[in-house]
């Protein structure tokens, strides 16, 4: 290529003509054309992405800017040098008859065309990336390590992060985009709090997310389960709970409407009112039935009228409300690994107890935590320090740690209510708990009792699991009679 003119005047040098100059060139065109390709390929995706919208809004115009500012820096610099007689473009004059010209012309092109073709594969990759779950998960490390790991753990670990939490449709978009944002300041100027607050207040309706998957209509019936216990006493004592849960379904066309389905909005509509963030107190429920029949309860201290916009329509999320992103307490992990070969020995005396003690001990990072539970259950246990199921004992403490606490987010059970039943919070006796009446004061949202939802086929252990009871048993409490729901013993370390 010949930027000489044809005519004899000699033209004025131009601004550009420096290193940085062109290096900043290429970072514009670099920054504009990922920015046009990001763009393009979010503005056709299924589903909008915060992740690719940081880099299409946020990284590919910052990038921009910078080339555009080293441009400028350049051309500054060479008009201090050149002085008043460069001008800021050149004059470009391309003669194909000469040799010279079309080699460097077709050098130009090549070159061109081979850096737009990296820069679209690397911009197709860069999309991918960020539609994966490692990139959700690690990117900001020590932010979301506590999500992460509950999910790959959970039974959604297949389920990619971006199909529950991004949405579809414009509002969707411009949602994601803003909270997209955010993150990102958030991160970089750890300004995010611990633990990360929930429930995700724009968190797409499970309509959109979990009823894709999930079939609303199906008539689930009756499902047997069995919960394995361990007394904190000094043999720790085995319970067994054999029990059917009463799940049933809410559409008439697929089964009888009853059981804990009853709730689904597919053959009735439930809506309340929660007084705090995280929806643990919900004093004003409405209930309108597949007749249109409209019934309002409320507890005796709650006399407001309600604003529309505080009223929620009640869906999945507000009893299966950690389906992907569960910690267990150290209660239910420690029972869980007792009853599992070569994880804790249930014949170590009081080992329940000592295990839960040393896993709800105060520490400040996880590496003083592993450390001081293998020292603090030596020093309690001397005798078998050499056995190698007591190894096992200390390395499934340790994994319960890892899996479940996070002390440098502040996160663990005690953080992340489950509304899954009501054993370690109250969970259906937000609603069910006798104090929510009608304004006559003869209609009462029901305190539910052990077989409202479920029933009870056998309890104990030794030959009290020999005697199944199809008709359902009465619960007999280990340790004698309560007079209480079970969240208020309960707490998730006891």
């Amino acid at each position: 290529m010949n930027t000489e003119p044809l005519s004899s005047s000699k033209p004025r040098p131009s601004l550009l003509r420096n290193w940085l100059s062109l290096f900043g060139l290429i970072i514009v065109a670099g920054g504009l054309f990922s920015f046009t390709l990001l763009a393009l390929v979010d503005s056709m995706s299924r589903s909008a992405n915060p992740y690719i919208g940081i880099l299409t809004y946020v990284v590919a115009p910052v990038f921009l800017l910078m080339g555009l500012a080293v441009t400028v820096v350049g051309a500054w610099r060479e008009r201090r040098k050149l002085g008043q007689s460069a001008g800021l473009l050149p004059a470009i004059v391309v003669d194909l008859t000469r040799p010279r010209d079309r080699r460097i012309l077709g050098y130009f092109v090549a070159c061109s065309l081979f850096f737009l073709l990296l820069s679209a594969i690397g911009s197709y990759h860069t999309y991918n990336l960020t539609e994966s779950v490692s990139f959700c998960g690690r990117a900001c490390h020590t932010v979301m390590k506590p999500e992460l790991t509950a999910y790959e753990h959970g039974p959604h670990a297949r389920v990619s992060c971006v199909e529950c939490h991004i949405g579809k449709g414009a509002t969707w978009f411009v949602r994601s985009k803003l909270s997209g944002t955010y993150q990102l300041y958030a991160t970089a100027f750890d300004k995010y709090p611990r633990p990360i607050p929930t429930p995700i207040q724009n968190l797409r309706p499970a309509q959109e997310t979990c009823e894709q998957c999930h079939w609303p209509s199906k008539f689930v019936g009756n499902l047997q389960r069995t919960y394995n216990f361990f007394q904190g006493d000094a043999t720790n004592s085995p319970y067994t709970l054999s029990l059917l849960i009463k799940v049933g379904g809410g559409d008439p066309t697929h089964g009888p409407t009853g059981g804990i389905h009853w709730h689904m909005n597919v053959g009735n509509k439930v809506e309340y009112v929660a007084t705090d963030p995280g929806r643990q107190d919900i004093p004003w429920v409405r209930i309108t039935d597949q007749q249109g029949v409209v019934t309002v309860y409320h507890t005796k201290t709650y006399t407001n009228t309600p604003a529309a916009s505080d009223v929620r329509l009640m869906d999945c999320m507000d009893c299966h409300n950690r389906p992907a992103h569960k910690f267990m307490s150290p209660d239910d992990a420690v029972d869980l690994a007792m009853s599992l070969p070569h994880e804790i020995d249930p014949q170590l005396p009081w080992i329940k107890t000592n295990a839960v003690d040393v896993l709800t001990q105060p520490y400040t990072n996880t590496t003083q935590a592993v450390e001081f539970i293998a020292t603090a259950l030596s020093n309690r246990y001397p005798q078998a320090r050499n056995d190698e199921k007591f190894k096992e004992t200390i390395t499934a403490v340790q994994q319960i740690y890892r899996d479940n606490f996070f002390p440098e987010m502040k996160a663990d059970w005690r953080a992340y209510p489950d509304n899954i039943g009501h054993k370690d919070w109250p969970g259906c006796f937000r609603c069910h708990d006798g104090n929510h009446v009608t304004d006559d004061g003869k209609r009462t949202i029901k305190a539910s009792d052990c077989n409202a939802c479920h029933v009870i086929l056998a309890q104990g252990t030794g030959p009290d699991l020999l005697k199944m009871t199809p008709a359902g048993q009465e619960f007999k409490h280990p340790g004698g009679d309560y007079d209480h729901t079970c969240n208020e013993c309960h707490n998730g370390a006891l």
